[in-house]
């Protein structure tokens, strides 16, 4: 027998085990909702945010003086990262760049350090592959995209096991890692959400890992809600496409979304910011009850057992992990990042060496 769905998303069956997940997704919410402005939190953590400050300055130093060792690996590095904490829409970037690399002839190869991955050496992701061993954000890059990924937490190590593999491989595209300068990077790319850099304040005052006056090559804004972009040298929109959902326990079903429009529809998220994919799911027409988890939730176990939804729509990345338990509810719906022509035409001139325009 089945229960409705409460007002969040939960039904009464499932509360009590979903209790954890909830709290945890309520302070985020409540962090990130005072990483927006500089209120008396903000204010009370800013001498922390010095030390914080002092501390990432001086291991800057300390790569730029020679004292601590960057390794250049012998081809181009590209690094695809955050200056912020959470989710701004990474792993679409990587999966769309890796893309436009090969339009224009490259051939690429992709590092990650596999959050939660539980490795003793570099390893390949391969589309067989366990997310619990790999990280379920490479593991999705893998199927995606179909280029060698490997993970390990040294980029330097890694690269160096992708490229003794995939000896083919001229490019290295590094998801995340702007902070992880062992690795020398030939492009820096910051991507950023709706949020921009909060408050302007670094941690734990604000969201930045780095002040937003440190120097990279480009900068992509993530804004489903279309605002002006920030005036910042080389800065362009980065546009999501939600695409037609596919069955997660039979994946060769799709529907496009409008198929769903009418119907009890949960949508969930174990991401760094779900409220992008419910905001673009209804965007799309859905009349949607929504329920956010935990960045990278393992769903281990079915979480919508007694769900009474006729559809329950997840994103790909949280799809990745849905392999050990089989609900014909539950679709995947992909998202696809579309490049500026004029970001793409940079980073392949700064890759070649020659100056931009």
């Amino acid at each position: 027998m089945t229960t409705p769905l409460s007002p969040s998303g939960q039904t009464n069956g499932t509360r009590s085990r979903a209790l954890v997940p909830r709290l945890s997704g309520s302070l985020v919410h409540w962090v990130s909702a005072q990483w927006q402005r500089r209120g008396l939190v903000a204010w009370l953590l800013w001498p922390a945010s010095w030390v914080f400050g002092a501390i990432a300055a001086w291991r800057r130093l300390s790569f730029r003086q020679g004292w601590r060792t960057s390794t250049r690996l012998p081809v181009p590095v590209v690094v695809v990262g955050n200056l912020t904490v959470g989710g701004t829409g990474k792993t679409p970037t990587v999966i769309a760049l890796v893309g436009a690399l090969r339009a224009h002839g490259y051939t690429p190869g992709i590092l990650s350090r596999g959050y939660g991955a539980t490795l003793s050496r570099p390893a390949e992701v391969g589309v067989a592959s366990r997310p619990e061993d790999v990280g379920d954000e490479p593991l999705l890059i893998a199927k995606r995209t179909g280029a060698p990924v490997w993970v390990w937490p040294s980029r330097v190590e890694g690269g160096r096991a992708l490229l003794a593999a995939h000896p083919a491989c001229d490019v290295i595209v590094c998801d995340d890692g702007l902070q992880h300068y062992a690795l020398a990077r030939d492009v820096e790319i910051a991507v950023f959400d709706h949020r921009l850099g909060g408050n302007g304040f670094l941690l734990p005052a604000g969201p930045l890992r780095e002040p937003l006056s440190r120097q990279r090559d480009a900068n992509l804004i993530n804004d489903p809600y279309g605002r002006t972009l920030p005036e910042w040298p080389h800065t362009w929109r980065l546009t999501l496409t939600l695409g037609d959902a596919w069955c997660v326990s039979q994946p060769g079903l799709t529907r496009a979304l409008s198929h769903f429009a009418g119907k009890r529809v949960l949508a969930t998220a174990g991401i760094g910011a779900p409220e992008r994919f419910f905001a673009a799911l209804r965007a799309a027409g859905l009349q949607i009850e929504t329920l956010a988890l935990p960045d990278h939730y393992d769903f281990a176990s079915n979480p919508f057992d007694g769900v009474a939804a006729d559809a329950i729509l997840i994103t790909e990345k949280d799809a990745v992990k849905c392999v050990t338990w089989a609900d014909p509810r539950v679709w995947a719906v992909p998202a696809e990042a579309a490049l500026d022509a004029r970001f793409v035409s940079l980073v392949v001139e700064k890759l070649r060496g020659q100056p931009t325009v």
